[in-house]
């Protein structure tokens, strides 16, 4: 987590019990866990968003690719002239 092992991670415990005391210490931790689930939310809906705009961009450039293939096909074949091959 974060690369914070154990005896990282009671340390930093101790000091924000020494500094912030036992009583404040619960609703700290708990506006902390607020804070970090907001912020996940957060950059998860955002992530949602850029994918289903790139998903959209696909589509559109695919859609597109597709007109344009269809057309250079139709006018290839509207181009194409029966051969004479009455050499008889």
């Amino acid at each position: 987590m974060f690369g914070i092992g154990g005896a990282e991670l009671l340390v930093i415990f101790l000091f924000a019990l020494l500094f912030i005391g036992p009583k404040k210490l619960p609703e700290l931790a708990r506006g902390l866990g607020k804070g970090i689930r907001e912020f996940q939310k957060a950059k998860d809906d955002l992530f949602d968003q850029v994918n289903a705009s790139a998903d959209e961009q696909k589509k559109s450039q695919n859609s597109s690719n597709d007109d344009a293939t269809s057309e250079v096909i139709a006018e290839s074949s509207d181009n194409k002239k029966p051969s004479d091959d009455s050499n008889a």
